[in-house]
C-alpha cells in the first residue's frame, strides 16, 4: 500500500459544520463531534454545475462500499441567486437522487472556512477530526478509495474507527405522474413525448399534454436496452425526432440524450424498443483521435439535449462544454464546436468557448443554443457561433430590453417560433423569455413558473412549457408579453485578491496513491490560461506543458476572471499491465486587482495534497 506523505506542518482540525439548515437528516443538525470515529467526505457543490453532478455519481459506489465507516456530506455553496432558495435546493436534492446529508451553506461560510476555490471541491476528514486532504474537480473516485482504505486500516488498528449506521434519513417518497420532467418533443401523431428525468423513463402524453398513454422504461435507474417495459435510463433529458428517411434506414425514430449514462439511445415509436446508438457508458476524459470515430466507441459526457441540424444530430455535451455531432446513418460521431474551455467566446467553429450547453433548437439555417452557465442565448449559422444575449460566467439576472444589456439566469431550454422569434426557458428566473432577432430585444412572456427546463412550440402554434419543479407541462396563454426591469446579479463567490504586475500561477498536482506521472506519449502535463476580459493579462495567456506559469496582471483592470484548464496524465506504478488515467480540471477564478495582494495563485488539480501544508 502506498502511504500518504507526512504533513510538512502541524495537523489541522477540520472547521465545525455550520449552515442555514440541514437536509436528509430528519431535522437533526450534525456536528463533527457526532461524526467522530467515521471518515467524512465533504462535497462542496452547487446544483447548476455539471461537474458537481458528475461527482454525485462518482460518490454513489463509494457510499455503498464504505457505508458503515464513511459519511458523505454535501455542502451546498450556491453560485446563482436562485440556488440560495431553500425550496429550490430541496428540489435539487430530490431531483438528483442525493442520498446523503446536505448542509445548506447559503452564505458561503463553509466554502470560505475550507478555502474552496472551485465547484466541486472535496475535503476529507479523518476519524479523529483532522482535515487530511482536499481535491478540486471530478474524477477522484479511485484516489478517494485508496485514501479511505488507508484511513480505515490505520484507525481500525488504532481503535479510533467507529462503524455503524449513518445519519442519512430519506425524505418522503412523492406521488405525482411526472417527477422533474426535463424535455419534451411533439410526435407525428400530435402526442407529446416527455423525458421523466427523476423517474428515469420517457412518458408519452396525449395531445392535451396531461393524459398518460404509455411509459418507456422501467422507472429505475439503469442502462438496459430492450422493450419498453424492460429498458432503463438514468436521468434522460433531450429528445429529437429523426427525419422519416433516416428513421426508416436506422430502425428507430427518436434519439434520446441519456444524460447520466453518457449515452444516446434510439427509440422505435411503433414498438417502444430502446437501443444504444452512441457512447460507451464511460464518461469522456480525453479528446478523440481524429475528426470522427465509431459512435459506439465514443466516450460522451452528460449529453443534455439533441437537435437535427446540418443533416445530422447535434449534441449539447454539457459535461465538457462542447457541441458534438452524431450521424445515425453512418454510426459515427465527432466534435462540432467548443474546446472544452468553460467560457463565452464567439467565432468560427470549432475554436469557440461554451459553458454547459443545455438546450438546442434548429430553425432553418440557424441552431439556437441555451448556454446555461453563461446565462446566454447563442446561435450558429454558416459555421460561426454568435451570442444574442449573455455577458459571461458570472453575470446574470432578469432584465428585459436591448439584447446587449438583457440578462437571463441559467436557461436550460430554447424553441424557435414560427414568427422568427426565439423562446427561452429561463430556468432560474422561473420565466419564459422571448428574443426578437429583428429588433434585437428581449421580453418576458410569462413568469412565476417552477424551474422551466424546456419550451415546445407545437404544430398548431401552442406553446408548452416543461415546468420541471412543478412536475408538469404548462400551456401558455398566447400573446402575453410584458417587460421586466429586474435586478442584475454577479456570483456571490468571493473574489481572490491578486497583485498587479508579475504573479505566479502554480498548479499543485499530487498523483493519487499508487500512481505516477506518465510521459509515455509525450509531456504528462498541460496548462491553458486565458482571461476575461482579455485585457486582464498583459502576458501569460496560452498553452504550455509546465504547471507553473508567469503571468503579468494589468494594473489598469480592477477585476476579472482567470480561466485555467490543467490536466495531468498518470499511470499505475509498480503494477503489471498498468492502467492509464487523465486528470483534468477547469477553473474560472474571480479576481480583484489590488496593490499589496498576493503574487501567487495556487490551484489544486488533484487534491491528495496535504491539508496541513502551506
Amino acid at each position: 500500500m502506498t502511504s500518504r506523505p507526512p504533513a510538512p506542518g502541524p495537523r489541522v482540525r477540520a472547521p465545525e459544520l455550520r449552515g442555514r439548515a440541514w437536509l436528509n437528516t430528519g431535522g437533526q443538525a450534525l456536528t463533527l463531534e457526532s461524526l467522530r470515529g467515521r471518515c467524512v467526505v465533504l462535497d462542496f457543490w452547487t446544483f447548476c454545475c455539471i461537474n458537481c453532478l458528475h461527482v454525485l455519481d462518482e460518490l454513489r459506489p463509494l457510499e455503498e462500499r464504505y457505508g458503515d465507516a464513511l459519511v458523505v456530506i454535501g455542502v451546498h455553496s450556491p453560485k446563482f441567486e436562485h440556488e440560495r432558495d431553500p425550496q429550490a435546493l430541496a428540489a435539487a436534492v430530490e431531483r438528483y437522487g442525493v442520498s446523503h446529508p446536505v448542509l445548506d451553506d447559503a452564505d458561503m461560510v463553509m466554502w470560505q472556512q475550507y478555502a474552496a476555490r472551485a465547484w466541486p471541491t472535496l475535503a476529507v476528514i479523518d476519524p479523529a477530526g483532522y482535515l487530511v486532504a482536499s481535491m478540486a474537480g471530478e474524477g477522484h473516485a479511485e484516489g478517494l478509495s485508496r485514501l479511505l482504505d488507508e484511513l480505515i486500516a490505520e484507525h481500525e488498528a488504532a481503535g479510533t474507527l467507529r462503524r455503524g449506521d449513518g445519519p442519512y434519513v430519506p425524505p418522503t417518497a412523492p406521488d405525482t405522474t411526472l417527477r422533474f420532467p426535463g424535455k419534451a418533443v411533439e410526435l407525428p401523431s400530435g402526442h407529446v413525448l416527455v423525458s421523466d428525468s427523476a423517474r428515469h423513463s420517457l412518458v408519452e402524453l396525449a395531445a392535451d399534454a396531461e393524459t398518460v398513454l404509455r411509459r418507456i422504461g422501467t422507472g429505475d435507474r439503469g442502462r438496459s436496452d430492450g422493450p419498453a417495459d424492460a429498458a432503463s435510463f438514468s436521468e434522460p433529458q433531450g429528445m429529437c425526432l429523426l427525419p422519416a428517411p433516416v428513421a426508416e434506414r436506422t430502425g428507430y425514430d427518436v434519439v434520446v440524450a441519456d444524460t447520466v449514462n453518457h449515452l444516446l439511445r434510439g427509440v422505435s415509436l411503433a414498438t417502444g424498443q430502446v437501443r444504444t446508438v452512441a457512447g460507451t457508458g464511460r464518461q469522456w476524459r480525453a479528446a478523440p483521435d481524429g475528426p470522427e470515430q465509431d459512435a459506439l466507441a465514443a466516450d460522451l459526457s452528460s449529453p443534455w439535449d439533441v437537435a437535427w441540424y446540418d443533416d445530422r444530430i447535434v449534441i449539447a455535451m454539457a459535461g465538457i462544454h462542447q457541441l458534438w455531432w452524431f450521424d445515425p446513418a453512418r454510426g459515427t460521431a465527432g466534435v462540432y464546436a467548443g474546446t472544452t474551455v468553460e467560457a463565452l467566446r464567439d467565432g468560427p467553429l470549432p475554436d469557440v468557448w461554451l459553458a454547459q450547453p443545455s438546450g438546442l433548437a434548429a430553425a432553418g439555417d440557424r441552431l439556437w443554443i441555451a448556454d446555461s452557465e453563461t446565462s446566454a442565448l447563442r446561435w450558429i449559422a454558416d459555421g460561426v457561433l454568435h451570442t444574442a444575449v449573455g455577458q459571461g460566467l458570472f453575470d446574470f439576472g432578469h432584465v428585459d430590453g436591448p439584447a446587449k444589456t438583457a440578462l437571463l439566469q441559467h436557461p436550460l431550454g430554447v424553441a424557435a417560433s414560427p414568427d422568427g422569434s426565439v423562446l427561452v426557458a429561463d430556468t432560474y428566473n422561473g420565466a419564459v423569455r422571448r428574443f426578437d432577432p429583428q429588433t434585437q430585444t428581449v421580453s418576458t412572456v410569462d413568469s412565476g413558473l417552477a424551474e422551466p427546463s424546456d419550451v415546445l412550440v407545437t404544430s398548431d402554434g401552442s406553446v408548452l412549457v416543461v415546468e420541471s419543479a412543478a412536475h408538469r407541462l404548462t400551456r401558455l396563454a398566447p400573446g402575453a408579453v410584458r417587460t421586466v426591469a429586474g435586478e442584475r446579479h454577479r456570483v456571490e463567490r468571493p473574489p481572490s485578491p491578486l497583485a498587479p504586475g508579475e504573479v505566479t500561477l502554480d498548479i499543485v498536482f499530487t498523483p493519487a496513491p499508487g500512481q505516477k506521472l506518465d510521459d509515455t506519449y509525450g509531456p504528462s502535463t498541460r496548462l491553458e490560461v486565458s482571461a476575461s476580459p482579455p485585457e486582464l493579462l498583459l502576458a501569460g495567456e496560452g498553452v504550455g506543458t509546465e504547471l507553473s506559469r508567469r503571468l503579468v496582471v494589468n494594473p489598469a483592470v480592477t477585476s476579472g476572471v482567470l480561466q485555467v484548464v490543467a490536466q495531468a496524465a498518470t499511470c499505475d506504478s509498480d503494477v503489471e499491465h498498468a492502467a492509464c488515467h487523465l486528470t483534468r480540471q477547469d477553473w474560472g477564478v474571480p479576481v480583484v486587482v489590488e496593490q499589496g495582494a498576493p503574487v501567487r495563485v495556487p490551484l489544486v488539480l488533484r487534491g491528495l495534497d496535504d491539508a496541513a501544508g502551506p
